[in-house]
């Protein structure tokens, strides 16, 4: 496998998976066993730096952070989109993405994916506040998660076109962080504010993922977001041990609370957790203590909007944190350690 950052050939080398980390899908591939094992290995000692691309952008902001810093970071973000083609989440991005997926998990970046989903109850194209930002009723939502009636099979359908997305990079031997349906905990997004439903939804789509489409790539995430005003508890909406591989949270008040950062690893339970989002960076300091974090992701156009120059060099050049380069250097001395 030959990994190429910029204008920058790295030499060949080919990760293989040794037993250790556990995945909650029995028959996950080899490569997303790798990157599992991998998050247990970085955890505690180093945190990837991470960007998000929004889908129009493909690479855009990926490569605005080594503009900004003289360094790729990482993580590489991107989602699906639910809007009218051409448009900021535009769903004709969706192939060009997945292409872009591949070639930037043979850079060597972690892939992490992530969807905006439209109420199963709409067709795409949706707009984010309209049918993301909208609410379902009590009739609909037992609708929904009842095998056989006509909004359940609209959401099998709707989930399938999504599926045939990841089939791709499956097939292409990508692993995948996948964060379905983040932030439930919070009050604004229609799968969001109350626990039982969203559990039921996750199961929903993990049973469908992985028992009907065999995305066997799929590291998942539960992602929720910092807890705040209107915002409940992390354990409320957890899924479960048995579908949940990783943790993470969304941090966009800027102050990285302790005590979210113990919730979350406590809910944890020993599995890698992760900063799903973020708008300000966490200042190294900050991940000096709270050092579980194995990655951040910055939001798509905020990294220069709401951090300073010299505060994003402080991130990229700390000795704890991990750009591309560094993190392939840490795969490499994995695999021959193994």
């Amino acid at each position: 496998m030959s990994f190429i950052s910029g204008c920058e050939r790295e030499e060949e080398f080919s990760l293989e998976w040794t037993p250790g980390a556990f995945t909650v899908n029995p028959d996950a591939s080899p490569e997303a066993k790798q990157l599992l094992q991998l998050l247990y290995d970085v955890s505690g000692k180093y945190t990837l730096t991470g960007q998000h691309n929004h889908p129009v952008f493909i690479s855009g902001r990926t490569e605005e952070a080594k503009m900004l810093t003289g360094y790729y970071p990482a993580v590489w973000g991107q989602e699906f989109g639910q809007s009218l083609p051409n448009s900021l989440d535009g769903i004709n991005f969706r192939q060009r993405n997945m292409e872009e997926a591949i070639r930037k998990y043979h850079e060597g970046f972690v892939i992490t994916l992530m969807w905006h989903a439209i109420r199963p109850i709409d067709d795409e194209p949706g707009t984010f506040d309209d049918n993301v930002m909208a609410k379902m009723t009590d009739t609909q939502w037992n609708k929904l998660l009842t095998p056989g009636t006509r909004l359940h099979k609209r959401w099998c359908h709707q989930v399938d076109v999504i599926a045939g997305y990841l089939a791709e990079l499956r097939d292409a031997g990508v692993p995948v962080l996948w964060r379905p349906y983040h932030e439930p905990n919070g009050d604004w997004f229609w799968w969001c504010g109350n626990p039982e439903r969203y559990k039921k939804l996750y199961r929903m789509l993990f049973d469908r993922f992985v028992n009907v489409h065999h995305l066997n790539n799929l590291i998942w995430v539960f992602n929720g977001t910092e807890i705040r005003n209107n915002v409940k508890p992390y354990a409320d909406f957890y899924p479960g041990d048995d579908v949940v591989d990783v943790l993470a949270t969304d941090v966009y008040s800027e102050n990285f609370q302790r005590s979210d950062y113990d919730d979350l690893l406590k809910l944890a339970n020993g599995k890698p957790i992760g900063l799903g989002e973020v708008g300000k960076l966490p200042p190294p300091d900050t991940l000096a203590k709270q050092p579980k974090y194995c990655w951040f992701m910055c939001w798509s156009g905020y990294l220069a909007e709401k951090n300073k120059a010299a505060d994003i060099d402080a991130v990229y050049d700390a000795p704890n944190t991990l750009t591309l380069t560094e993190w392939k250097e840490f795969v490499r001395e994995h695999s021959t350690q193994n």
